[in-house]
């Protein structure tokens, strides 16, 4: 009886050792590009370490598929190793390359992704990894800032307010029922750098309200994007500049009608 519990418990021992042995330790290698970019592939390549020995048996890698990541179809995210494979010419780790797509509406910034790692000894070890993501996506202010009712000319402000420089900035109207344009319907701006604005004219008759416009333009990455803004079109503000001439108030009107009718009445008066 003695010699049967002495030999359970080098059993308990000896498997008790192995599973504290067997702790494989992961780390993300490399990211490429760096940073990634929303819509675009990117490859990851991650290290397991710390399988000396027999213990650890089979490995199993998954890439979890969460945001911000996009697997291609048949992509299952997992990977399995045998025992022999890692061990083969006395080699103590394991290399994993995946290349997935990164999520479009990916934000700036570092971006955390998951992994799972299991062998015969554990139910599973997770840990988070960040992936550093660059959106080349810009954004814009809009606006009105002048309307000439004699030449019909609508003029555009747009400023850059994204980090990043771009090119071959064009503004495009479509057919709408706040405005009609005469000519051309888009206007080409040309590059404009972060935080710098310029302005477009359209030959255009608009009536108040909301103006809808494309925005398309050329990132760093020399990709095409288009966004749309809407801009407010209120006449009160150009009404009064036709000719050339400066805003006039009613009150302005009023006080010269009273003057011209004080000057009449008064060589009216004369007259008898």
């Amino acid at each position: 009886m003695k010699k049967i519990l002495i030999l359970f418990l080098v059993v308990f021992l000896i498997n008790f050792t192995s599973a504290e042995t067997c702790t494989p330790k992961t780390e993300l290698l490399n990211q490429d590009p760096y940073p990634a970019i929303p819509g675009e592939y990117v490859k990851l390549v991650f290290q397991i370490s710390n399988l000396e020995g027999s213990e650890c048996g089979d490995i199993t890698f998954e890439l979890k598929q969460n945001y911000p990541l996009i697997f291609n179809p048949g992509e299952s995210g997992i990977r399995k190793f045998r025992g022999i494979d890692y061990i083969k010419d006395y080699q103590t780790t394991i290399q994993i390359p995946f290349e997935v797509r990164i999520d479009e509406e990916a934000l700036d910034g570092e971006n955390q992704i998951e992994i799972l790692v299991r062998n015969k000894n554990q139910a599973g070890i997770l840990k988070n990894f960040n992936i550093e993501v660059d959106d080349p996506k810009s954004d814009f202010e809009i606006y009105v800032t002048e309307y000439d009712y004699d030449e019909k000319k609508l003029t555009i402000e747009i400023l850059n307010v994204g980090d990043s420089d771009i090119e071959a900035l064009t503004l495009e109207i479509e057919k709408q029922k706040n405005i009609i344009i005469k000519g051309s319907n888009r206007m080409v701006a040309g590059d404009l750098d972060s935080n710098e604005y310029t302005t477009v004219d359209f030959e255009a008759t608009p009536t108040d309200g909301k103006i809808l416009l494309n925005i398309i333009y050329s990132d760093p990455l020399n990709k095409r994007r288009k966004i749309q803004k809407n801009i407010v079109f209120d006449s009160s503000y150009f009404i009064d500049r036709a000719n050339g001439e400066e805003p006039t108030s009613k009150g302005t009107y009023f006080f010269w009608a009273i003057i011209i009718l004080g000057i009449i009445y008064w060589i009216y008066k004369r007259k008898k």
